[in-house]
């Protein structure tokens, strides 16, 4: 009697199968637009933080011009533009040069006294 009752709930069983898998088809279909959805979304939101990164980094640009800096220390901060001699150069062939000229002018003052 059992093989019976199966036999009787098999064409009840098949179409909760396929009921069950256009459901899933269904499910699965909206996910997808859901997920669409989500990156259209992200991705205006990041074309968002790009500009304005860029407008960002245009305003840098603009306060920290040379210009703007030199104008921004003299007037301020009452700072007088360099000159060449105030520059001292750090390194190794820019210190022989220097020595060696010191050289030069000692032998003269030496020859002179």
């Amino acid at each position: 009697m059992s093989s019976e009752k199966f036999r009787q709930l098999k064409p009840f069983f098949s179409i909760l199968l396929v009921i069950f898998t256009l459901f899933s088809i269904v499910f699965l279909q909206m996910e997808e637009r859901r997920m669409g959805y989500v990156v259209l979304k992200l991705s205006h939101e990041h074309k968002k933080v790009l500009e304005e990164k860029r407008v960002r980094e245009i305003a840098l640009a603009k306060v920290t011009r040379p210009q703007l800096l030199d104008h921004m220390a003299q007037q301020k901060f009452t700072l007088k533009r360099i000159q060449a001699s105030q520059i001292i150069h750090l390194g190794g062939t820019h210190e022989k040069i220097i020595l060696k000229s010191q050289d030069k002018i000692d032998a003269k003052v030496s020859i002179k006294n």
